[in-house]
């Protein structure tokens, strides 16, 4: 599968109703995006059973913005509709097979456990809630 444009208007969409999306967000004037462009159009390839989306940060400032993208390229990866990677940078092919890989293995109710118990956390620190340890 090749690559998808992402949008303001499809992002959300493209993410919800596919298990794993990886989103590379890019600038047609940025030297390592060029670079990285084409590591991850093959990568798009060899794995038809997810999502290559890419957001042109020029033409969707926007969607940049509320993700904060502040340096590009940068590469983020959902799966089951959870962000599990988020990082600006060129990945070379080794590292983004890698990354790849993690994401696809991950047992992703443990990810939920793990997200619901940092939210209980977090809500026991603002209800003023101590724990004496």
């Amino acid at each position: 599968m090749a690559t998808v444009t992402l949008t303001k208007d499809n992002f959300e969409e493209t993410v919800a109703s596919n298990d794993t999306v990886f989103v590379d967000f890019w600038a047609s004037w940025c030297g390592p995006c060029r670079m990285f462009g084409p590591v991850y159009e093959e990568a798009s390839g060899r794995y038809p059973d997810m999502v290559f989306g890419k957001v042109d940060t020029e033409a969707q400032q926007e969607l940049a913005a509320q993700f904060g993208i502040m340096s590009i390229p940068t590469l983020m990866a959902f799966r089951e509709q959870v962000l599990l990677y988020a990082q600006p940078g060129a990945l070379p092919k080794d590292a983004l097979e890698d990354l790849i890989g993690q994401v696809a293995k991950l047992d992703m109710d443990e990810v939920r456990r793990k997200i619901a118990e940092a939210d209980n956390e977090a809500e026991a620190g603002r209800s003023g809630d101590t724990v004496d340890a």
